[in-house]
């Protein structure tokens, strides 16, 4: 890669803007693209005009997309501006076959897309620690590679197209599942009449801690859950994702199964917008 190079952005929220600050501090230039004209004007690099911009001034692009609709609209717009030889990373958790199609697109225009999924919250996209899950055509792996050091603590690459993904719904069942564990254990840390943050001091000190409560158990706790590091309506989105890929392949999920309509309960009670912690939230009202 060149001393200062060019990396398009598509997709500004909580995840694009800050992988696009870590690259605007190493050194390159971000041309970032959303629909939100909001997003648009807070954005820290270059603002392109549209799709096709960020691909006629971009050989990579990121992709930040919140659904397959979005996936498909932009890999429309790739394929008629992009030139042959150019990148383009999906990096969130969509249906493998959207991702598949919008793959066969833009190899029709002489264009790679990778499948590279992140493992992660918006705290760790903020913070430079998310975990890549990349997968597709190796060279474009390798050109890719040293933006993806940028944005996380480190890069996986797991080989065809497609792995990215099946990696990121194995992650993402545990982050459904344990998220829910974590206020389902604080829910009864307080039901005993414990300190909730003496609860998170001492049960994250010991072997019954996981990433999620560590991450989500402060939030709990404190029973505050804005700023979101992930919204609850997302994880379900995700949850869903993963049990329709679970069921196609006959493997049983009985505790993502046993989540989802909390989680559904919970986007049901106005908790959709707040941290996936807010499930704590929601348990506290169950009579």
């Amino acid at each position: 890669m060149a001393d200062r190079a060019i990396v398009g952005v598509i997709g500004l929220g909580v995840m694009g803007s800050a992988m696009s600050r870590h690259i605007i501090a190493a050194g390159h230039e971000v041309v970032g693209f959303d629909i939100d004209p909001v997003r648009r004007a807070e954005f820290a690099g270059s603002v392109a005009k549209s799709v096709a911009d960020v691909a006629r001034r971009a050989p990579i692009s990121l992709l930040s997309l919140p659904s397959s609709e979005a996936l498909a609209q932009v890999a429309a717009e790739l394929a008629d501006g992009a030139s042959p030889g150019s990148v383009a990373v999906e990096m969130g958790t969509l249906p493998l076959a959207d991702k598949e199609a919008a793959c066969a697109l833009l190899a029709s225009s002489g264009i790679d897309l990778l499948d590279a999924p992140v493992s992660g919250t918006g705290l760790q996209a903020a913070d430079a620690t998310l975990v890549v899950y990349s997968s597709g055509e190796r060279a474009a792996h390798e050109q890719v590679a040293p933006i993806f050091e940028l944005i996380g603590k480190q890069t996986f690459y797991l080989g065809p197209f497609g792995n990215g993904s099946r990696m990121k719904f194995v992650a993402n069942l545990l982050v459904a599942v344990h998220t829910l564990a974590a206020a389902e254990a604080h829910q009864l840390g307080s039901a005993c009449g414990l300190d909730p943050d003496v609860v998170q001091e001492v049960i994250a000190a010991g072997v019954g801690s996981s990433a999620m409560f560590e991450i989500r158990g402060p939030m709990m706790a404190a029973n505050t859950y804005e700023p979101p590091s992930a919204r609850l309506a997302i994880i379900l989105k995700d949850a869903g994702i993963i049990a329709d890929h679970a069921r196609s392949l006959d493997s049983p999920t009985p505790l993502l199964d046993a989540a989802i309509p909390l989680y559904e309960a919970a986007v049901n009670a106005g908790l959709g917008n707040l941290d996936a912690a807010a499930l704590r939230r929601l348990l506290a009202e169950i009579e």
